[in-house]
């Protein structure tokens, strides 16, 4: 047998190994980890807790997520309305709105949709970048380019069992 005969059998046996070693380590553990579940948002100038947002991926594999539960301070309506926001969503309940829409997986990340901020009736591009902990979440709002617009930091939390606490 030649040294040629004997690299190409070498080869053919080594060359699916290989493959399929480089498909393990380069494939999958780069996609976006859907972080779907409950997640704590914190308001920015109180710290405290804001709201609940459930995050599920739809049918057409993209990312939504609405509002299930709001924390409210004692002299706050308990049940408020987007007064803000325009069309169908205008004097809509905060509660149980739709704010995530339509995010697609982005390397580590996802993104290619919308969030609505319904303190203000503002809906911006969005991109949410799942922390390797599996805890907490960067959910970044922008206008045009990512560079312009801010970046909350959101806690994973349990499934709430009432849709309104009080804060003290």
């Amino acid at each position: 047998m030649t040294l040629t005969r004997r690299l190409a059998g070498l080869l053919a046996l080594v060359a699916p190994l290989l493959l399929a070693a480089v498909l393990a380590v380069g494939g999958p553990a780069h996609a976006a980890t859907a972080p779907t579940g409950y997640w704590k948002t914190i308001d920015d100038d109180t710290h405290q807790p804001k709201s609940v947002v459930y995050i599920w991926v739809g049918e057409d594999g993209k990312l939504y997520g609405k509002i299930v539960k709001l924390f409210r301070q004692p002299d706050e309506e308990p049940d408020p309305v987007c007064d803000d926001c325009e069309g169908p969503l205008h004097n809509q309940r905060i509660l149980g709105m739709q704010i995530i829409n339509g995010l697609s997986p982005d390397g580590d990340a996802w993104s290619g949709g919308t969030i609505l901020d319904p303190g203000n009736g503002e809906t911006y591009k969005c991109i949410i970048t799942p922390k390797p902990d599996g805890k907490t979440l960067d959910v970044r709002g922008y206008i045009g380019f990512s560079l312009i617009g801010r970046t909350q930091v959101w806690h994973r939390t349990d499934k709430p069992t009432d849709e309104v606490e009080y804060l003290k």
